[in-house]
């Protein structure tokens, strides 16, 4: 999943990054209103890490404007107001969830994933899709009931086409998925990652449909 972080404490801005890369997250990050709302526009993120306070104005009011616009971008405030009346705040302007600073970043991950399986209308993690069981919980996939080890870019590009089952996702759409923004993308890289991973999971993994793009699940 692509995921915007907009926090302008460098450090933790890195740290998330980093966690959330290692978790197969492909992350951008920004530190400014003007910024993040360049970023929205121009890119669909499966989530946004909204800290409320930014050099260039309030997290709340992006959130508010970004809403009223249509936007419905899933988002998490990450931030250090710890009262009632913000929480409420930052909910009832259309956050999914709220996450108070310092934050453990195991606690953040389960908490994207939470968002990110409501949003997938998947509330249960664990699905079954031909030879495969794929928990994306835990980021374990088995084949036959074996446990195949994944690359942080390789589950990126699986959890990108298991969200839809049966659906075509295009050669961009997963381009997106495995690259953070900044990244250089070779012509080639997503039919390297998809070889790579017919030969772990077996050739029928991942359907190619000509023009289209990559399903799994039909």
């Amino acid at each position: 999943m692509r995921i915007l972080v907009v926090e302008d404490e460098l450090l933790l801005a890195d740290a998330v990054s980093v966690h959330l890369t290692r978790a197969g997250h492909a992350v951008d990050c920004v530190d400014r209103l003007g910024d993040a709302d360049a970023a929205l526009d121009t890119t669909k993120y499966g989530l946004v890490l909204l800290d409320l306070h930014l050099p260039d104005g309030s997290g709340l009011d992006l959130l508010k404007r970004r809403r009223k616009s249509g936007d419905k971008s899933p988002v998490i405030i990450c931030t250090a107001r710890d009262q009632v009346r913000d929480r409420i705040d930052g909910l009832n302007a259309g956050a999914d969830d709220y996450l108070i600073k310092p934050f453990d970043l195991g606690e953040l991950l389960a908490r994207v994933q939470a968002v990110q399986r409501r949003y997938d209308l998947q509330p249960n993690p664990s699905q079954h899709i031909g030879e495969l069981t794929i928990d994306t919980a835990t980021h374990q996939i088995q084949h036959n009931g074996e446990d195949v080890p994944l690359t942080a870019r390789e589950w990126a590009l699986i959890e990108c086409l298991i969200r839809r089952p049966g659906a075509i996702v295009s050669k961009a759409q997963l381009e997106e998925a495995i690259y953070a923004m900044g990244s250089e993308v070779e012509s080639n890289a997503v039919e390297v990652y998809v070889s790579r991973l017919r030969k772990k999971l077996g050739a029928a993994a991942i359907e190619t449909v000509r023009g289209l793009g990559y399903r799994m699940g039909s």
